[in-house]
């Protein structure tokens, strides 16, 4: 497998595009559950390019975006450029490079899941406020609620190179709360969807970092059935990506 730090190198472009964002329902569940205010100060963790850091900017937050990957963390800064707020930092969950007890939020957004958990919880209780707050959010694809769904996600263990290995959903309640340990973690859910024709259903496809790149001896036939699979279910020429976007969230021992 890829470095995690790596792996996205070749799919900004798509990820950009056509990547989901986040309800705006997070900033008002974060605000209600953990005091999140405007002057709250932020370091997003795995930051990409700037899909969760955006949700915070957009709430008048300073946001550090922290990001490992050139490609993905200069994205980032040419999308978020016009937010005086932000600042893009070259680094990862493990070293960060803040200053101790720097900032009141720890935020990630579709990233936890590649981090070192022992040793980024570490780094999180060195920098983060007493008192202050980690937030990890996923948007979680729905893989059986419409028979689409359930095809789409077949194809993604036919065709996907290590979807199995490296699948967030391998990061269950149960590892959420030992991260958390001896603190509690909540956890709240909303509903979010993406339409696409089918231009974007493939585009959303090669976003992600398990499925075959082009020129592999899998990546026409993955398409091929990707878009026998859009004909089959699509309503006026769409479909839909459901998700449940979940947002975990507790304090750590600092």
């Amino acid at each position: 497998m890829n470095d995690s730090t790596t792996r996205f190198s070749n799919r900004v472009d798509n990820y950009i595009k056509y990547r989901p964002g986040y309800p705006p329902e997070v900033i008002n569940i974060i605000a209600e559950s953990c005091g999140l205010t405007s002057n709250s100060v932020i370091a997003d963790i795995g930051s990409g390019t700037g899909i969760s850091t955006e949700l915070f900017l957009k709430n008048g937050n300073r946001v550090y975006g922290i990001e490992p990957n050139k490609e993905m963390r200069v994205a980032g800064e040419r999308i978020l450029k016009g937010y005086p707020n932000f600042t893009s930092i070259d680094g990862t969950a493990e070293a960060t490079t803040l200053p101790a007890r720097s900032v009141d939020f720890i935020s990630a957004g579709q990233a936890f899941h590649w981090f070192d958990r022992i040793k980024c919880r570490e780094e999180f209780a060195r920098i983060l406020k007493p008192d202050g707050w980690v937030v990890l959010i996923w948007n979680e694809r729905r893989t059986d609620s419409t028979p689409f769904l359930r095809d789409y996600e077949a194809l993604l263990h036919t065709y996907g190179t290590d979807y199995e290995k490296i699948d967030h959903r391998q990061i269950d309640m149960h590892t959420i709360e030992a991260f958390f340990h001896p603190n509690h973690v909540d956890c709240k859910t909303v509903e979010n969807k993406q339409i696409f024709g089918f231009d974007g259903m493939r585009g959303r496809l090669l976003s992600s970092s398990y499925v075959p790149e082009q020129g592999a001896a899998n990546y026409e036939p993955m398409l091929h059935a990707a878009e026998e699979i859009f004909n089959a279910y699509q309503v006026n020429g769409k479909i839909s990506f459901d998700y449940d976007t979940n947002i975990y969230y507790g304090r750590l021992d600092t």
